[in-house]
Order: structure tokens, then sequence, then C-alpha cells
């Protein structure tokens, strides 16, 4: 993973594990023994170069732009991760510029490349990109979301200076998911560029941006746990070759645990996938936060003639099983596991999806913090260092692909959302932390065609990709879907758009009546709140953090008493653009999240939701924002997750109380005309914590 170990050059993926195509080679095709598995210790050619820096980019289509003599010395000079909608994306209007933009620069491929096979790797385009090496076309990617590679070896000169050229286009496209969203699709090479060098005699590379390295874990248990490695194996040299496939598991603490190994012809320009199996006795399994365990595979491609290694691959999988249960819920190794957390998407304040690691690694911290476990990765693949984040922190992730609000009945529409999938589940198998694969998210919410026959497809191809995970869409329907997938979740905002949050539970048990035997989730809730907007009488619509923090209330008192919902995903953990919004204190953004836009304010519903779902010991006055009062006859409520709260009033104690549900409320209290300090101090098994404020009242 090379987010975590710079030294590991590519990234999980999977194959249709478990069912390697025909001729492939089984690890008791030619089985040594151990010591025979033994290779020796050299340096694999392979090589991931980092191409972010130095880009020159022109907004715009640009006649003749993929040619090799192009001038563009006039054009603006930018480093990727980069996007052209990071300032008018979140203006709000929907008037942001969705269109063409070019990228060129200049490379030089060392000469100890020559005989090599070079791959321009992009983990992040968004909508459609075309890339050219020397004025030569040599691929052309549909899709905003997940890598793609694309084969350069004939096109790059080595010890010579190369152009590459590369052309993105987000426009609407009729046959490309998604054709509409709440949000902003944010176009240029938002993830990071390299180009991956490796020997003829490598592990395949162009298996859907994947690794070609696939994990799969079956009869999983606290006895022994069964694993599969498939590895793709591709021969690009001019001769046949006799090649050695070995696969070594590690723990996490680096000792050995079991080597297999394999030896078997690959004819010129063929590939082979090759599979080993082997049992872990008493395994030590990937038990979420408590536990978030990680063995890692090492696989070697050795020529078998020479004994030289050719290739090597790492992978980090975990040993764990996710099932869910209509009644009962979700269950981890076969234990219960509450699931509660939010919704997230990737863009940033001023920065759109052109986001840092380090900013991924300041939204998990924020989303622990809250208590959260679960996240619901909406809507799209989002980058692998976020599911690393959630492998090494043990977070359970609903991953998705960009099917949303409605479709068009074609079959070139179907084939791109199959290929998006397939991209998600191949790019992002070995990640423990993922346990579901969503297929399409509210597809009834706009006109359109009957979106049923292209839900099965994906259910389908869901089980045949991966045959260990839960398939899942999101709905805001009546349980009419729920044959497509494993599971289904319900995106439902009682008190926002429709009735009050009151309507809530009753809509909850009804849907577990009419259809006791479906496990459901509730995939989506929430209210906006801008933090500049108060209310002693907040009401749906206000957008007031206080009506935001009332709904939450409701909701999840409502949902924590029903464990037939086996997942409950707040909308949103962020503040998020979307363009076509004027709603709140800012046009052009969704302000249901719990933290605002730029992760500098925290609402009062997070705390609200840090109080019921963390053991942390904290106070916090909520309406703290609300200092300008307007009336003398007020409340004061405080969350927190002590035995008791203390409130004091300019320095006059109006007692102690217990909280429920991590609220305490003092209902009745009169300010005086002026400042008025609250002050908030909580005790709990000989642990003291305070907050206070400052309210004015004229």
């Amino acid at each position: 993973m090379r987010r975590l170990a710079r030294m590991i050059l590519i990234a999980a993926s999977t194959t249709a594990c478990g069912h390697p195509q025909h001729g492939g080679m089984h690890d008791d095709d030619a089985a040594p023994s151990e010591s025979d598995a033994a290779t020796p210790a050299a340096s694999p050619p392979r090589e991931s170069i980092d191409l972010d820096r130095g880009w020159k980019f022109s907004r715009g289509d640009v006649a003749g732009a993929d040619a090799l003599a192009f001038d563009d010395s006039a054009w603006a000079s930018v480093d990727v991760p980069h996007t052209w909608n990071a300032v008018d994306g979140q203006a709000g209007g929907n008037a942001y510029y969705r269109g063409v933009g070019w990228y060129r620069r200049h490379v030089v491929v060392d000469r100890q490349y020559a005989g090599h096979r070079m791959f321009l790797e992009l983990d992040g385009a968004n909508l459609v990109t075309d890339v050219y090496v020397n004025g030569h076309a040599i691929g052309h990617h549909r899709g905003g979301y997940s890598r793609f590679r694309f084969d350069a070896t004939p096109q790059l000169l080595v010890d010579g200076d190369n152009v590459i050229a590369i052309k993105v286009d987000n426009s609407f496209k009729a046959d490309i998911a998604p054709l509409d969203a709440d949000y902003t699709f944010f176009g240029g090479i938002y993830r990071d560029v390299h180009l991956l060098i490796t020997s003829p005699l490598h592990v395949s590379t162009m298996d859907h941006g994947g690794a070609g390295v696939y994990v799969q874990t079956t009869r999983v248990s606290a006895a022994s746990a069964d694993v599969q490695i498939t590895t793709r194996v591709q021969n690009d040299a001019a001769s046949d070759a006799t090649v050695r496939v070995s696969a070594r598991i590690f723990d996490a603490a680096g000792v050995e645990v079991l080597t297999r190994a394999s030896d078997g012809p690959i004819s010129a320009g063929g590939g082979r996938d090759v599979v080993h199996t082997a049992t872990i006795s008493t395994p030590h399994l990937w038990n979420g936060q408590r536990d978030p365990y990680l063995y890692s595979v090492v696989v070697q491609v050795i020529d078998a003639t020479s004994g030289t290694v050719t290739d090597e691959v790492t992978q980090v999988f975990g040993l764990r099983t996710c099932t869910v249960d209509a009644n009962t819920g979700f269950s981890l190794n076969g234990n219960h596991l509450d699931l509660h957390g939010v919704n997230l998407h990737q863009d940033r304040l001023d920065a759109g999806w052109a986001i840092t690691t380090a900013q991924q690694d300041e939204d998990v911290k924020l989303i622990e913090e809250i208590g959260a476990t679960a996240i619901r990765a909406s809507h799209y693949a989002h980058a692998e260092y976020f599911y690393d984040l959630t492998d090494r922190d043990g977070m359970i992730v609903w991953a998705e692909i960009p099917l949303i609000d409605y479709i068009v009945d074609t079959p070139e529409f179907a084939t791109n959302a199959k290929q998006q999938l397939v991209e998600l589940i191949r790019q992002n198998y070995n990640h423990p932390s993922i346990c579901f694969w969503g297929v399409s998210n509210e597809l009834t919410l706009k006109p359109g065609p009957n979106p049923a026959a292209l839900q099965e497809d994906l259910g389908a191809l869901v089980h045949s990709e991966d045959p260990t995970r839960i398939s899942a869409l999101a709905s805001v329907d009546a349980p009419t879907d729920r044959d497509h997938t494993d599971t289904i979740g319900f995106n439902k905002y009682f008190g926002w758009y429709v009735g009050t949050s009151a309507d809530f539970a009753p809509w909850a048990d009804r849907v577990h009546t009419m259809a006791p035997a479906m496990s459901f989730a509730v995939t989506e809730y929430g209210a906006g709140a801008s933090i500049q907007f108060h209310s002693d009488t907040p009401a749906a619509l206000d957008h007031s953090e206080e009506y935001q923090a009332r709904f939450h209330e409701t909701h999840w008192r409502a949902m924590k008493t029903r464990p037939f919902i086996w997942g409950k995903f707040v909308w949103n953990m962020f503040d998020f653009a979307s363009s076509g919004r004027a709603e709140g204190d800012t046009p052009g953004r969704n302000d249901k999240g719990l933290v605002t836009y730029d992760r500098a304010t925290r609402k009062d519903a997070f705390y609200f939701y840090k109080a019921n779902w963390t053991d942390t010991p904290f106070v916090y006055i909520a309406s703290r924002r609300f200092t300008a009062r307007t009336r003398a006859a007020t409340a004061i409520k405080v969350y927190g997750t002590m035995d008791s709260v203390e409130v004091k009033l300019n320095g006059t104690s109006l007692g102690s109380k217990p909280g429920v549900d991590g609220v305490y409320t003092w209902p009745t209290v009169t300010l005086v005309h002026g400042a008025n300090t609250i002050e908030a101090i909580g005790t709990r098994g000989g642990v003291m914590v305070s907050d206070s404020v400052t309210w004015q009242l004229p």
C-alpha cells in the first residue's frame, strides 16, 4: 500500500477471485517445498515515478494541444492534484465551468529503463480523459473516480525528452454515470499521476486499474481462515518463459506466517492467473476499531530459468467476516457491532476534489473524534489512501459507484455503470474495512427509465466479482428494491424535506413490519445548519444550529432503540459544494454537515453525537454561537459524557443534573441585560471538565 509504505508501488484490487481463468496455474500444479520456495535476494525492477509537479495547463479545448511540437509556454503552470473548479465550483448559481481542460508536461525516462514496460497511471480525473504521448493517443477513459492506466511503452523514448498531453472533460455525458447529483462535479486531474515501470515479466497492471494480486478470505473463524491469493501474471517479453510465483504471508510484526509457490509456463505476450491457497491456523482477526489487525502478502514473480526476481507486489489485508441480519443488525466476526457513522464527500473549501493526504488524515480523525464506527463513502470511489486509513483505524466502510438520481436506458450507459463497479471492486478488493459494495443511490429521485433491471445486473455483478462481501443500494422509495441486492439503505429526511422528525420512528416500524425478513439501514438523514443562523424557536429549513441539533436528537433516540436498523449514517460529516443550491448562508453549499466546509468549526450536533458515541470526558454548551440574545427567558442545554453537570449563570449555581442521552437541560433560565456568563462543570469518577460561554442580552 504505497500510501502507508512508499516502497510498495502498486495498489490493491481484485479479479474474479475464486474463479480463475481456464489455464490458470494453481499452487498444487507444481508446488515446491518450503525451502524450494526461497528466492534470490534481488531488487525487483518495479518503480513508481511521481509525475505530480511541473504541468502546464489551459482551460478550454485547444486545437493541436496533443502534438509533440505544440507551444504551451503561455499556459499556466500547475501541479496535480488540480481542479479548474476550485473557485467557481463552490460559488453557486450552477454556472461553474464544465468542459475541456488540457495538461502537458515533459518527462525524461532514464536509460536504465530500456527494455522495461512503462504505464501512465492516473488515480483520478473527471470525467473523460484522453492521454497522448509524443503526439500519439495511448488511451481513453470514461469515468471520474477510479484509477486507470495506459501502456505507454511503445511511445515513450528512453533517455530522451517525452511530452505527455492529457485532455480532461467534465461536461455532461449521456452514457457516463453520474448524470446528475446534489454535488459539484469538479473537473481536472484531481489525484496523483505516476509513471509505473515494470519488467516485461510482471504482475499485470492492466486489470481495470488494479494491482493484479487479490486476497480472498473465506471460512474465517478464531480457529482458522482459508486464504486464496490470485496473481495475474503477464509476459510481455518476446519469448516464452517458465515462471515461478511465490506468495509469502506476514503478520503485523513482519514474521512470515507461510509461503506458497508454483511454477509454470507463460507464452510470449500471454498471461496467466496463478492461484495459491492456504489455511492460517488461529488467525489474528481484523476486529474493527477494537483491533484492526493487518496481515500482508508479498508476491514475487521469478524467471525460473535464471532465478531472477522480475517483479514484486505487496498487499495488505485483514481476516474478518461481515454479515447483516434483519432483526439483530450488523455483525463483525460473528459479534454484533452497532454501525453508526457518517456520509463523506471528498471536497474541500477552495480546493474541490484536489485534496492532500494530510487533509484526508484530518477528515478521518474528525470522524473518529465523534465516535463513528462506520463511513459511507458517498457517492463514488474515494482515494485509496482513504481506504488505507479506514483499514488501519478499523472503520467499517460502505463503498459505492456514482449511479445517482436517474439513468438512461442505453447499452452504453449500462456498460459504463458496470465498468465503474468493476473498477471499484478490483482496485479495492483487499481492504478489510470495506464490507459493502453499493450499486446505486436514489435512482428514482428524478424521472427516467425504470432502473430495476440495471440494479439487478449490478447486484449480480458484485456477487460474481466478490462473493465475500455484501451488495447494497440506497433508495428513497418503499422497500421495493430489496431483491436487487443483499441489503438496502433508505435515505429519509423526516423533519426537513417532509413531515416532522417525530415521523421517523413510526416509519421505521412500518417498514420492519411490512418486510420483516429485509435487512435495512438508514443511509442518509440530516438537516442543514449555518453557524451564523440561530433561533429561539427553531424550525425546519431555517438552517439554524438549534434546529439541526434538535433534529438529530430525535432521530438518534429513535434509531438507538431499533436494533433491526443495522446502520445509521448521518448526512453529512462535512458541508460540501453543491453548485445548484441556494440556501443557508452560502450559495452553492449543502450545509447539512456536522462540521463546516473549512473543517474549522464543529457544529452543535457534532457534540450531541460525540456525547452518545464516545466515552471521552467533556461538556459542551450548545447554542454557544447564539451570542446576541433576543429574549431574557431561555433554556440552557449542555452535551457531555459526565455523570452529572452543574451549570452556573453569572456565578450563581443553577444546580447539577444527570444527562439523558448525553443531554443536560435547564429549561427555564432568565438572562440579565448585558453580558451573561454561563459555565458548565461536569464530573465523572473523580474527573472534572468545564466549558463556558458569554451571551449578550440588549
